[in-house]
């Protein structure tokens, strides 16, 4: 699972997240929610190591973050903020790259990249380099990187960001088919895709938790069953 308790991180003054904690099963899909400054990526970044915690802890699958690092990250998938990458590589190259990060080998390493350049749709673009692609492409190879050693545990910022509504609804399935044995973290502003995707949705606001439950039974809260509606009213 993914557990955080009393996670806290502050730059200087700024309290960026404040003694968070929650818990994420196998099977769930969380939908991380708030306004802009919230402390959603701050969080995220937490969870995958890019950023250390202030205070609290915060483990993947029994390996904290932070003392057990490299098994940690061994467990997970991570889709960042803005989808970075190495422009000047082909997306062949930099899948490959990822292959030989992760430690992929042989018949399995094959697969795998068969497996993700064909459910992302990148074989007509694998010759491109990434600075050419469009950003709907970017993300795409993005997302393939974060899914490639086929982790138990990943964490989404965004994962719909910039692709047309045809790809939105392509990632969308992808991620209900990979939810059945993963553990999947999203961070979104787009609360059709938590109630696309969600089982569960957490709201954050001024780096607290504010509300913590499944989509349905938050959209309950509003007289109109609006989800949009009741997280206004919790983030304003």
């Amino acid at each position: 699972m993914i557990r955080c308790e009393n996670l806290s991180k502050h730059y200087g003054r700024l309290q960026a997240v404040q003694g968070i904690s929650f818990q994420v099963q196998p099977g769930e899909v969380l939908g991380f929610l708030g306004p802009n400054g919230a402390g959603k990526t701050t969080t995220m970044r937490m969870l995958a190591g890019f950023v250390t915690p202030s205070g609290g802890s915060a483990s993947i699958n029994g390996h904290d973050v932070v003392e057990d690092p490299l098994a940690a990250k061994a467990q997970l998938g991570y889709l960042p903020e803005g989808a970075p990458s190495y422009a000047e590589m082909t997306v062949r190259q930099f899948l490959n790259f990822i292959a030989d990060l992760r430690g992929l080998t042989g018949a399995r390493r094959r697969e795998r990249l068969e497996a993700v350049i064909g459910r992302l749709q990148l074989g007509g673009v694998l010759q491109q380099s990434i600075e050419t692609l469009s950003k709907g492409f970017r993300r795409r190879v993005a997302l393939a990187q974060a899914i490639l050693h086929d982790p138990p545990v990943l964490i989404l910022d965004e994962p719909t960001d910039g692709l047309d509504p045809n790809q939105k609804h392509e990632v969308r399935t992808l991620i209900g088919t990979m939810a059945r044995d993963k553990i999947i973290v999203i961070s979104t502003h787009v609360l059709e895709e938590v109630d696309a995707l969600c089982t569960r949705a957490i709201i954050i606001a001024g780096g607290r938790i504010v509300a913590d439950d499944t989509p349905a039974a938050l959209a309950a809260r509003s007289p109109t069953h609006s989800l949009e509606e009741v997280f206004r009213s919790i983030t304003t």
